[in-house]
């Protein structure tokens, strides 16, 4: 069976072929900085890191990349209203979302390249279009000649006259025309910089990108990868600029997730209704709200409330209650019976199920369908008694396989904050009776469900590790 995806590119569903047999290398943006993760930026980091995970269990090696925006207009503003530099604004929120995407079961890419890291690529990239004639200096900026590039808008499948309708040179711009865009931005008085042919200053937001993608996956790659808000204009102009650059495709395939509605409306920082995710799994398992991503198909939209969050528990604890039962069962069985051919062959057919839907675009909805089918057999089997080593075994195997390609584990239990409260307050209890053995205990416990207590004068605080 081959792999299906959804190519925004040509608008339709297209076999995978990699460039390279059995390899795989992939871009996905990654966030800007400057404060903690929405909701939003958690659900192209799970469902990306879940097609990542699902490519790997069909047998590719992924070479996968994401990068941290860590120079940008708004890390400048959040560094000035907070009176901090730039530079640990950025490595204050990284490590925030390490802390977050890893709770939330996300692997670390191949590489995480950081803008400031590499700067010099960028500018000999810019530097290279404007040899090119791809793009051109105006005191201190550099700008891309849009129109140039003849195919601009293949991916957001706009013509040039339909694109410039709306825009305009705005005050203090030297566009020569407004369709072209900044990939080098002159510095203004206190702003960090970095020194260019072109004068003090730092780069556009798409070049970065560009620069990067080249860098540690090559001219061309095979999926570019981010939310559906990023394909026009960002990776619209990252196409123009690497294009122009290679003479080479510079996708093959590009995948977009659907966007994230609070409460049925668009979730948008101008209308104060999002959600951070550091929040979110203070409240509830990081583990839940994976799920809940994956629950719809990532290029549909999904709609966040509490409400929808705590009916998604219900389905996610019939789940875990299936898989804890088949454990217990075989640990407390001692008269365990020979396997059974039928019950083997049903749960090799779920998981041929399971593979044909990730196969269809990743349809990770109709893949936690399978795992409720897989519950519903497995709950069957032990309702009627039948006591098989080999069958109870191959159950918990299987799920164990096809929770592991969701990013989900369900041999971890997760601590609720109320729970967290109620160990700590025991061990406090416990130290002040120099019970200290118990104390250690409870602080092990917690240090195992990566939870980091911290003794304070103030008193204990916790986090999330």
């Amino acid at each position: 069976m081959a792999i299906k995806l959804y190519n925004t590119l040509t608008r339709q569903k297209e076999e995978f072929h990699p460039l390279e047999e059995n390899k795989v290398k992939m871009y996905v943006c990654g966030p800007t900085v400057y404060n903690y993760i929405h909701i939003g930026n958690a659900r192209p980091a799970i469902v990306f890191d879940t097609v990542r995970r699902y490519l790997e269990f069909r047998g590719y090696e992924v070479q996968y990349v994401s990068n941290f925006t860590d120079v940008d207009d708004k890390l400048i503003k959040a560094a000035n209203e907070l009176g901090e530099d730039v530079p640990s604004i950025a490595e204050r929120f990284i490590e925030a979302y390490f802390e977050d995407v890893s709770a939330l079961g996300c692997k670390k890419a191949t590489v995480h390249p950081r803008v400031t890291e590499n700067m010099d690529i960028i500018i000999d990239f810019i530097s290279t279009l404007i040899e090119k004639d791809y793009a051109y200096e105006a005191d201190g900026d550099v700008y891309y000649r849009t129109r140039k590039f003849e195919e601009y808008g293949k991916l957001s499948h706009q013509s040039i006259d339909e694109l410039r309708l709306g825009t305009r040179i705005e005050v203090g711009e030297k566009k020569q025309d407004p369709l072209d865009f900044a990939l080098w931005k002159a510095a203004k008085e206190g702003e960090i910089y970095w020194d260019s042919p072109w004068g003090k200053g730092r780069p556009g937001w798409h070049i970065e990108c560009s620069a990067m993608a080249r860098k540690y996956l090559g001219d061309t790659i095979d999926i570019h990868a981010g939310g559906q808000d990023l394909a026009f204009p960002h990776h619209e102009n990252e196409i123009a600029q690497s294009e122009a650059l290679t003479g080479k495709t510079f996708a093959k395939y590009w995948l977009h997730n659907g966007y994230i509605n609070i409460d049925n409306e668009k979730m948008s920082k101008s209308l104060g209704n999002f959600v951070l995710v550091h929040d979110i799994i203070k409240k509830h398992a990081p583990q839940l709200l994976r799920f809940f991503i994956l629950s719809v198909h990532y290029r549909h939209p999904i709609n966040y409330n509490d409400e929808i969050l705590e009916n998604t528990r219900k389905g996610l604890e019939r789940l875990q209650t299936s898989y804890m039962n088949l454990k217990h069962r075989l640990e407390s069985s001692t008269n365990l019976t020979d396997h059974d051919e039928e019950w083997i062959r049903k749960i090799k057919d779920l998981n041929e199920t399971f593979i044909r839907e990730m196969d269809d675009d990743f349809n990770t909805a109709n893949a936690i369908a399978v795992l409720f089918d897989l519950s519903k057999q497995a709950n069957l089997y032990l309702v009627e008694k039948n006591t098989s080593q080999t069958v109870i075994q191959a159950f918990i195997r299987e799920f164990e396989n096809l929770t592991s390609v969701l990013g989900l584990d369900f041999a971890k239990e997760e601590l609720l904050d109320e729970e967290i409260e109620a160990l700590i307050q025991q061990r406090i209890e416990a130290r002040k009776n120099r019970d200290f053995a118990l104390a250690d205990r409870i602080r092990d416990e917690l240090k195992d469900q990566n939870i980091i207590l911290e003794d304070t004068a103030q008193g204990t605080r916790w986090k999330r590790g």
